[in-house]
């Protein structure tokens, strides 16, 4: 069997293994976080960046081709569990995020002002905190500053806390909050700063040199005499500690698995950026996915008349597309239905093209079929007796075998030609026997003059003729050999 043509498919191993989803990460919100159009390597990285912050709920992995449109993302998200989709794009005015909840909308449309990737922010600290369980787990949504009494950020601190799983605070484990994203909205210049932190929590009221210990640091104890010096030395506390606020400080109530952080006792948190930076501007809402009424623009407002216009004609397009999409299926179906009728009508015409027989002759056909059942009579029999009867002796061997080879043999194409029959073998090779090797004569062997000429050595006369062994060699002088050039 010849091997099957075309791409042979991996199994997933994660697919044929997965087990059901616990009921919290099922409940919890999934994003898609991709980026459409021509939008430049920066606004790229800047997609993968939000996508690190969205973690773990996020598609990691995602590629978005061109030819996929929305109607692809709407489709896979019901299966995926996925409930919001955050899109980056660009224009020749700047790059925007729209943000959309799977599978009515709303729409939210960001213009970004200023952005810093992350690896840029993370390059300027001077201590950078990044470990491996970092992103285990969502992070703590904190929103600042968004006024109440507008509609449009009514709406607009609804869609971002619910792009974010819900805290219990009476479940929450400590040691599971790791990241905070702050989302502040400025009134002077009406923009919305997004930063990422990672939280750090510091014990207070510690020793610089206890804290080095506790902290698996080895401190440098060249300048000290005693090791009780490392204690008492250097002060009370750190010098890093007059820099934090009091508010700062809290009393933990669980254990978490830092070093020197005790539960029940005092301990500082404080907050290392990560990245990205954004500032960015609401430009728009709108009603559906990516499309349908505005409900809010910042630069463009219509009168309630135009308003009823647009709603209008969007009905009326609706109520064409909807008819088109009836007119669609009632077409396939009456193709669908003349298919079969057509096919009906054939069967019928291949039956009435059958003879039909009467009774009589359907028992002689039946009663034939059963006495040439019962017979095995071949023809070569046949031509043999006949043979007998009408010459009166008996036929040569050769005579019926040859037409039975022939006439029972079929067509099979040209055979094979014998071994060392082939086209190419010259006349008299069948007739020529096998060679004895043993019996082979040896050649004379030539031997060489005294010269050192073999027998072949035309000779004549020349400058060097007579004057030893290389003086009759044709190109040597002297043992040694020329080149011959052409002329």
């Amino acid at each position: 069997m010849g091997k099957r043509k075309g791409k042979s498919v991996r199994k997933n191993k994660q697919v044929s293994g997965m087990t059901e989803e616990d009921e919290d990460i099922s409940r919890a919100p999934h994003s898609f976080v991709v980026h459409r159009g021509k939008t430049g390597k920066f606004v790229q990285e800047l997609c993968k960046d939000f996508r690190k912050v969205m973690e773990p709920y996020t598609a990691s992995n995602i590629k978005a081709r061109p030819k996929n449109v929305v109607k692809d993302f709407v489709h896979v998200a019901g299966l995926l569990k996925v409930s919001h989709l955050c899109m980056f794009t660009k224009t020749s005015l700047g790059p925007y995020l729209k943000i959309a909840r799977f599978p009515r909308g709303p729409t939210l449309t960001f213009k970004i002002k200023e952005y810093a990737l992350g690896r840029d922010v993370r390059s300027s600290l001077k201590r950078q905190i990044t470990y491996e369980k970092q992103y285990l787990h969502h992070p703590l949504l904190v929103l600042n500053n968004f006024p109440s009494e507008d509609r449009e950020f009514q709406l607009c601190t609804s869609m971002l806390q619910n792009m974010f799983p819900s805290i219990n605070v009476t479940k929450v484990k400590l040691n599971s909050i790791r990241r905070c994203v702050l989302i502040n909205y400025n009134k002077e210049t009406g923009l919305i700063d997004f930063r990422h932190y990672t939280i750090k929590v510091v014990p207070v009221g510690v020793n610089r040199g206890v804290k080095k210990i506790v902290s698996s640091k080895i401190p440098n104890l060249g300048k000290l005499e005693d090791l009780a010096d490392l204690v008492t030395g250097g002060g009370a506390v750190s010098e890093s500690e007059f820099e934090d606020d009091e508010n700062s400080k809290v009393t933990l109530p669980q254990e978490m698995s830092v070093r020197g952080a005790l539960p029940a006792q005092q301990s500082s948190v404080r907050l290392v950026e990560l990245g990205p930076r954004i500032s960015m501007e609401l430009i728009k809402i709108e009603d559906g996915l990516l499309d349908g009424e505005v409900m809010f623009h910042k630069f463009i407002e219509k009168t309630e008349e135009e308003k009823e216009a647009i709603r209008v004609r969007r009905e009326k397009r609706r109520k064409e597309k909807e008819k088109r999409r009836r007119e669609q299926e009632m077409n396939v179906k009456r193709k669908e239905e003349e298919k079969r009728k057509n096919k009906e009508k054939s069967l019928e015409g291949m039956k009435k093209n059958e003879p039909e027989f009467t009774g009589k002759e359907k028992k002689a056909i039946r009663e034939w079929e059963g006495e040439n059942s019962k017979k095995d009579v071949s023809d070569d029999d046949d031509d043999e007796e006949w043979y007998r009867k009408e010459v009166g002796a008996e036929p040569d061997q050769d005579l019926f075998s040859k037409s039975k080879s022939q006439s029972g043999g079929g067509n099979y194409g040209k055979r094979f030609s014998k071994l060392g029959k082939s086209k190419g073998m010259k006349r008299g090779a069948e007739s020529r026997e096998p060679r004895d090797r043993d019996n082979k004569k040896k050649r004379k062997t030539k031997v060489f003059n005294s010269d050192g000429v073999g027998p072949n050595f035309r000779r004549g006369g020349g400058a060097g003729a007579g004057k030893g062994v290389f003086g009759k060699m044709k190109g040597v002088k002297g043992s040694k050999i020329k080149k011959f050039r052409r002329k």
